[in-house]
């Protein structure tokens, strides 16, 4: 499939120490679940909070620790555990938030192409599908791998490795080897079939600190509509030598192999028509090479079909990873340390739609590299990636008394290669190929591309307490040379460069005693261009790119944002306020349904406002029962006008809200837990979303409910001590909505196939040991 081609909305990032500082952080004393402290957060009093405010933080930062995920169903992404934290835009198509074409995550706004994303330091890339420089974090890490996720819905911390992060980051960190030897292991079974098992084998400490783990989980789930499944296994390793006071050093691999049939995408004229259970005709073959000969043959297409991109036979990503990285954290005296990491990525991936736009000629070679014996109006269509990168990022911190001071820096060297290929299909009536297979002898290569990306980064931090007033501020830099080498086809050959060697962060942090606290930050960032043939400046014509490259400006923003925090008792209590004024707005324009592979428009589209506020809160009740709920409110629009080369309007986009971006969000979760029984319920609203530019087409608003309920066995329970089971409903009251929009990029006006409808209500149960 082609890249998403998701609008782009401004922000930027603030100060605060080095992630890679934080990577195996020590663990709060009194809670067993949360084996590490998140980046820059202070560790909760008594160990037992599931959401950290961000106490101590000159920008919005918030953080969901492992106990909140493990109350969800196992295989759950953290991106829907932090759905519920304000200013979070959740949406997936799926009931585990993980079905990678349909995910999506905005942070006030801004778009997943325009956030930064890092696990244990080491860059994820912009996450969005067909990844060009990184990987999603469903296929990064095993959920139950997780200790902890840190969103800063504003900016993220200076040190942090991304060039795409406008808006705000999410940073990961994996827990820790265990200190004694342990299995610890789930099994699921629930809706449509699905099988969910994890096993995680903790060595223990084997000798002077030398601990380590070996996990491996499984999935397999027939897809709640249509036909189809989505099938994962995954494997993570983790070796630490604790050094004491010196340091320690740390070496993980992971890797992940994932196949998925893909949900058809829908418009409101499909929905009218054929409702919002449509999806692809994977069962019947026959039927989809009917539409594709009415299609080719220009006769009338069969009865029940509208268009001829209705129903597609099938459509599949598949994707294979492997990611290493090696960490040495070092105190080299009482006030210097260092820490450094050095990581490799390495991905194998292919979207692949069966589509009528291209037949297959009589003699094309079958899978086995066979002529086939006649054509077929279908044909198996591919894009198809390999990325290989490499990187460092390194930081050097001093204190001396009251005073921080950082210096670091993170190089990339990334190469991506991407083709688009078409495969012979049979005209028999049982197809020939599986689109959960990586395929083999195409009849024709449309283009294919070699594409780099050089990245160096550098960051200057400095800390300074006095006080009540805590004092922060720093800069970073960048610089990031994309080329694109074409090896077949006529897209776009060239060089394009984004560089920024002063991008300023202050803030200040002024405690008022009574655990409240006022804070305040400014932060300016640039986001930088991607190498790919499917999103960014080389997605386009050679033409249009060689108009555009010397004045094609990358996408900058200024962030202002304030609040206060209140902690008091079993109560905390969080307000913000921000403004961001974006430059050099960037809009893609789809042109044409996605299977057909058109090259979209890039547009500047100026500037974009947005301004708001959100308030959040965390309150326990009593002992075993908490209450979370939040509320945020965000305006954005483009302040310009789309102009054409001689200045005229093209689109008349000033004043217009931007696309994807709710006014209004409200979320809020009851947990019960007293350590034998426990349960949650958790409720999530979303008003309208716009899916045009010109605002003439939107989705309504929604409310989604989710439930679970489980049972710990203990020491009275013999045999079973130790084990525990739970039930979980999602979308507990059957709700039909569209979840994901903008799937098939944007136009300016009217109706367009980039819908996908919301999951049913599911249920799951699991049987755990030793969580």
């Amino acid at each position: 499939m082609t890249s998403k081609f998701t609008l782009l909305a401004g922000a930027a990032t603030l100060l605060a120490a080095s992630p890679v500082a934080a990577q195996d952080a020590p663990a709060p004393a009194t809670a067993a679940t949360i084996d590490q402290a998140a980046p820059d957060q202070p560790i909760p009093e008594d160990g037992s909070d599931i959401v950290v405010l961000g106490f101590g933080q000159a920008r919005q930062v918030q953080t969901i620790t492992a106990a909140d995920l493990e109350r969800l169903t196992p295989g759950t992404s953290p991106l829907k555990a932090v759905s519920k934290l304000p200013g979070v835009n959740f949406q997936s198509a799926d009931a585990f938030g993980a079905y990678e074409w349909s995910t999506r995550i905005s942070l006030r706004g801004f778009n997943q192409n325009q956030l930064g994303f890092t696990l244990d330091g080491v860059p994820l890339g912009d996450m969005s599908y067909g990844n060009v420089n990184g990987l999603h974090i469903s296929r990064a890490i095993l959920s139950e791998n997780i200790a902890s996720t840190t969103v800063a819905q504003g900016a993220g911390a200076l040190g942090t490795a991304s060039t795409s992060n406008l808006g705000g980051t999410l940073q990961f960190v994996s827990r820790k080897p265990s200190d004694t030897a342990d299995l610890v292991a789930s099994g699921t079974y629930g809706s449509d079939q699905t099988y969910r098992a994890f096993v995680r084998a903790d060595s223990g400490d084997i000798a002077d600190g030398l601990k380590g783990y070996l996990s491996y989980g499984y999935l397999k789930t027939d897809k709640w509509k249509g036909y189809g499944k989505q099938i994962q296994h995954q494997a993570n390793g983790k070796l630490v030598k604790d050094l004491g006071e010196r340091g320690a050093i740390t070496a993980f691999l992971n890797f992940s192999d994932r196949r998925e049939n893909d949900y058809q995408d829908l418009s409101y004229d499909i929905i009218r028509r054929r409702g919002l259970d449509n999806d692809n005709i994977s069962n019947n073959y026959p039927l989809a090479l009917q539409i594709g000969q009415a299609y080719q043959s220009g006769t009338a297409l069969p009865t029940g079909i509208g268009t001829v991109d209705d129903v597609y036979y099938d459509a599949a990503g598949v994707r294979q990873d492997w990611l290493g990285g090696f960490t040495v954290d070092a105190r080299l005296n009482d006030m210097l340390s260092v820490v450094s990491t050095s990581y490799v990525h390495r991905n194998k991936g292919q979207g692949s739609w069966i589509t009528p736009y291209v037949p297959t000629p009589a003699g094309a070679p079958d899978a086995n590299g066979q002529p086939l014996a006649s054509g077929s109006p279908l044909s198996f269509r591919t894009t198809e990636y390999r990325i290989r990168r490499a990187g460092n990022l390194t930081s050097l911190a001093l204190e001396t008394g009251a005073n921080r001071l950082e210096v670091g820096g993170w190089l990339e060297t990334n190469t991506f290669l991407q083709a688009r290929r078409f495969y012979g299909m049979t005209s028999a009536a049982t197809p020939n190929r599986n689109a959960r297979d990586f395929q083999d002898n195409p009849f024709f290569t449309q283009w294919n591309g070699n594409y780099d990306t050089d990245t160096v980064q550098y960051h200057v931090a400095d800390t300074l307490k006095l006080g009540q007033l805590t004092l922060s501020g720093g800069w970073k830099g960048m610089q990031v040379d994309n080329s694109a080498t074409l090896l077949t086809g006529s897209l776009v050959a060239g060089k394009i460069r984004a560089r920024d060697w002063f991008l300023p962060q202050v803030g200040a942090v002024f405690d008022l005693t009574n655990g409240a606290e006022l804070f305040a930050s400014y932060s300016e960032n640039m986001r930088a261009f991607v190498s790919s043939a499917t999103s960014g400046p080389f997605a386009i014509t050679q033409v249009g790119f060689d108009a555009i490259r010397s004045t094609l400006r990358p996408e900058t923003s200024k962030t202002v944002e304030g609040g206060v925090r209140v902690r008091t008792g079993g109560l905390q209590l969080s307000a913000v306020g921000y403004y961001i004024d974006f430059s050099d707005r960037l809009l893609v324009f789809s042109n044409g349904s996605g299977i057909q592979g058109n090259p979209p428009t890039l547009n500047n589209a100026g500037d974009v406002e947005s301004y708001g506020g959100e308030v959040s809160a965390f309150y326990r009740i009593m002992q075993p029962l908490t209450v979370f709920a939040s509320y945020s409110y965000n305006k954005a629009t483009y302040r310009d006008n789309v102009l054409n080369a001689a200045g005229s309007v093209l689109t008349a986009t000033r004043g217009k809200t931007v696309v994807d971006t709710p006014e209004h969000m409200a979320k809020g979760e009851l947990v019960y837990d007293d350590s034998r029984v426990f349960g949650r319920i958790g409720a999530d609203y979303m008003s309208k979303r716009y899916f045009t530019y010109l605002n003439d087409q939107s989705v309504a608003g929604r409310v989604l409910l989710d439930a679970s309920i489980g049972f710990r066995f203990g020491e009275d329970f013999g045999f079973f001590r130790g084990f525990a089971i739970e039930g979980s409903v999602t979308n507990l009251t059957d709700k039909k909505y569209i979840s994901t929009i903008g799937t098939n990029g944007y136009t300016a006006s009217g109706d367009n196939q980039t819908l996908l409808s919301g999951a049913p209500r599911q249920w799951f149960v699991t049987l755990r040991r030793g969580f």
